[in-house]
C-alpha cells in the first residue's frame, strides 16, 4: 500500500516489524495513519512518530462490528439439526475494510463447527457514520452467541442436555461443510467430553444454587485461509561455519511466540539446540513474502515453510555426512549437535564439522522452503463460496460457572474450562497462554466490561475511565486442556489454537448467564442492566402464572 501510494518501487520501501504485546486484528491492514507518518517523514526528510491519545485511538484504529442476527433452524425429535436459515446484519462503519471477510466469517465458523443438511446465510454489513470496522481477536462473538443460544433452547424444549444437543450436531472427521470444504483432523467431541469431566458439569447441571448458572459453547476456526498472492510463506536458512544456523521468515511475532515457534520447527528438524538458531523475522529487506500474522497462518502456514527449508538443508548435511561415515544418507539422524547413524548411535559426526567440510568443498549449507495452502482458488466470498476453504479447521469448548448479583445484575465468574483441537501442541505453554488471553478478551472483556456507546456517530466512552477492561483480580480460575487430533498437513500435526477459543468463550458466558438468571439472554454483552431486565421479566413472567 506504501508504495503504490507514493508510487514509488517496492524495494524502496522497507518495514521491520518491532517487538510489541499483541494485535489482536487492530494490525490486519494498514491505517491512515501509516500513510501520514511515512508522508511527513518523506516531506520533512526526519523520522517521524506519531503517538495517539486514548481518545484519538478509539475513534481512528478499527472496531469490533455491532451485528443485529436472526436464526431459524430445523431439528427433528431427537435434536438433530436439519437446516438453518440465518441473516446477519453488520455494522460496517464508514469503510469497506475487510468488508466481504467480516460478513463471512461468521457463517464459516457455524458451519464449520455443527453439521447441517440444508443452510441459507444472508449477510450484510452496512455503511454507517462511524470509524473503521475490523476484528477484535475475531470476527462475530455476537453471531455465535445468538446461535448457541438458540441452540440451547432447542434442547430445553425438546428435554435434552445442552452437551448431548452439541454431541448430536458437532462436526466430525472426513466430513464436508455445507460449501464442501473437507475437514481432515477433528476432536471436537473429544474436546466436549474433557471440557464436560474436567469442570464437573454432570454434577452441576441443574443442581446448582439459585443465581448460580453454568454454560457452554462450542466454536470452530479456520486454519490460514490464503490470501491471494500473498497467500503461502517462504523460509531460507543458512548454515554458519561454527555449526549454527540464521533463519529468515517473513512469518511477524505480535506477541503470540511466533518467534520461538519457528526457532523450535528449524531446531528439531536440524538436530541443533535452540540457541544454536539465529532468527531473522518479519524484515522486508531481507526476507521473503508471507501472509503476515493473520488468519491463523503462523504455524500451519509459515511453520511449514521453515520446517521444509529446514529438512532441505538436512539433506544436504546428511549426504556429506554420509560420505564421512561410509553409510547411505537414509540411514541417518541428527540430534543433539550430531550426526549419528539410526542404529548405531556412536557412529556419529558433529553437524560444525560436517558444515566446515562442505565448505572446504566449495559447497555451502543453505536452503530455502515453502508452503502455499492447498485450497480451491476458484473460490470467492460472494459469487462462488463453493470448495476448500483452507487445510485445517480447529475445535474448541469452553464452560463457564458464574454467580449473578439477582440485586446488581452483576456477574461472578468462578470457573472456566477451556479445551481446544490444536492437531499438535508444539509449545503447551504458549499454548495455555493463548487459551487464557482468547478468555480474557472473548469472555471476561468481550462479553462483560468492554463495550462502547455511540451517539450521532460519535463514541461516548473513549477513555480508560468508562472503557472497562478486565484486570487480572477479575480473571476466574481457569483450566486449560490441549486436545490433539494431529493434522496430516500440519507441521508435526499442528494447527490453530486459541482463536476457537476466544469464540467459544463468548458462547459459554452467555448460556453460563442464562442458565443462572433463568432467562435467556439475547443482547451482549451482558451488562448489569440487560441482566437485571431480564430478571425483572422472567419475574413478571413467573407471577403472571
Amino acid at each position: 500500500p506504501l508504495s503504490n501510494a507514493f508510487k514509488i518501487p517496492l524495494h524502496k520501501v522497507k518495514i521491520k516489524k518491532i517487538t510489541i504485546g499483541g494485535a489482536f486484528g487492530g494490525r490486519s491492514e494498514i491505517c491512515p495513519v501509516d500513510y501520514i507518518c511515512a508522508l511527513l517523514a518523506k516531506k520533512t526528510n526526519k523520522p517521524v512518530k506519531i503517538e495517539f491519545t486514548r481518545e484519538e485511538n478509539t475513534i481512528a484504529t478499527r472496531q469490533g462490528h455491532a451485528m443485529i442476527t436472526t436464526h431459524k433452524t430445523g431439528v427433528d425429535k431427537d435434536g438433530k439439526v436439519l437446516a438453518r436459515e440465518t441473516t446477519c446484519y453488520m455494522d460496517g462503519g464508514a469503510y469497506s475494510s475487510t468488508g466481504p471477510i467480516a460478513t463471512s466469517v461468521p457463517f464459516l465458523s457455524m458451519e464449520q463447527v455443527y453439521r447441517m443438511e440444508s443452510v441459507r446465510y444472508n449477510g450484510y454489513r452496512i455503511y454507517t457514520n462511524k470509524p473503521i470496522r475490523g476484528m477484535i481477536r475475531t470476527h462475530g462473538r455476537g453471531f455465535a452467541c445468538g446461535l448457541d443460544t438458540q441452540l440451547d433452547m432447542i434442547a430445553d424444549h425438546l428435554g435434552i442436555d445442552p452437551v448431548e444437543m452439541r454431541l448430536r450436531n458437532c462436526r466430525k472427521p472426513g466430513e464436508y461443510t455445507s460449501t464442501k470444504s473437507y475437514v481432515d483432523s477433528c476432536a471436537m467431541d473429544e474436546t466436549i467430553h474433557k471440557a464436560v469431566e474436567k469442570s464437573g458439569w454432570k454434577e452441576k447441571w441443574g443442581k446448582l444454587p439459585p443465581f448460580h448458572g453454568i454454560g457452554i459453547g462450542t466454536n470452530s476456526v479456520q486454519t490460514g485461509f490464503p490470501m491471494g498472492i500473498r497467500g503461502g510463506s517462504q523460509s531460507f536458512i543458512k548454515f554458519n561455519e561454527d555449526g549454527e544456523a540464521t533463519v529468515m521468515s517473513g512469518v511477524v511475532d505480535n506477541g503470540q511466540g511466533n518467534d520461538n515457534m519457528l526457532v523450535q520447527i528449524a531446531a528439531e528438524e536440524l538436530g541443533l539446540l535452540p540457541e544454536d538458531i539465529h532468527l531473522v523475522s518479519a524484515d522486508t529487506e531481507t526476507t521473503s513474502s508471507d501472509p503476515g500474522s493473520y488468519s491463523q497462518v503462523s504455524t500451519f502456514v509459515g511453520g511449514h515453510a521453515v520446517q521444509i527449508a529446514a529438512r532441505n538443508c538436512k539433506k544436504k548435511l546428511f549426504g556429506v555426512a554420509a560420505k564421512v561415515l561410509k553409510v547411505k544418507p537414509d540411514t541417518l539422524a541428527a540430534k543433539n549437535r550430531l550426526i549419528f547413524v539410526k542404529n548405531d548411535p556412536e557412529k556419529s559426526i558433529p553437524i560444525k564439522k560436517v558444515v566446515r567440510i562442505s565448505l572446504l568443498n566449495f559447497t555451502s549449507v543453505n536452503a530455502e522452503g515453502g508452503y502455499w495452502p492447498k485450497v480451491d482458488m476458484t473460490r470467492e466470498w460472494v459469487k462462488n463460496p463453493y470448495g476448500q476453504m483452507c487445510e485445517a479447521f480447529s475445535f474448541g469448548t469452553t464452560i463457564v460457572e458464574v454467580k449473578v448479583d439477582p440485586d446488581t445484575g452483576q456477574v461472578e465468574v468462578l470457573e472456566v474450562t477451556a479445551a481446544q483441537d490444536v492437531g499438535y501442541g508444539l509449545n503447551p505453554l504458549v499454548l495455555e497462554g493463548q487459551f487464557e488471553g482468547a478468555l480474557t478478551m472473548g469472555g471476561q472483556g468481550g462479553m462483560l466490561t468492554e463495550y462502547h456507546e455511540w451517539k450521532d456517530g460519535r463514541c461516548l466512552n473513549p477513555t480508560m475511565l468508562d472503557y472497562k477492561l478486565p484486570l487480572a483480580c477479575d480473571m476466574p480460575k481457569i483450566n486449560n486442556i490441549i486436545v490433539e487430533s494431529i493434522d496430516p498437513k500440519g507441521p508435526y500435526g499442528a494447527k490453530e489454537a486459541g482463536m476457537s477459543i476466544a469464540m467459544s468463550a463468548a458462547q459459554g458466558y452467555s448460556a453460563a448467564v442464562s442458565n443462572a438468571i433463568g432467562a435467556y439472554m439475547d443482547s451482549f454483552p451482558l451488562t448489569p442492566d440487560k441482566i437485571l431486565t431480564a430478571i425483572k421479566k422472567k419475574k413478571q413472567q413467573t407471577e403472571k402464572k
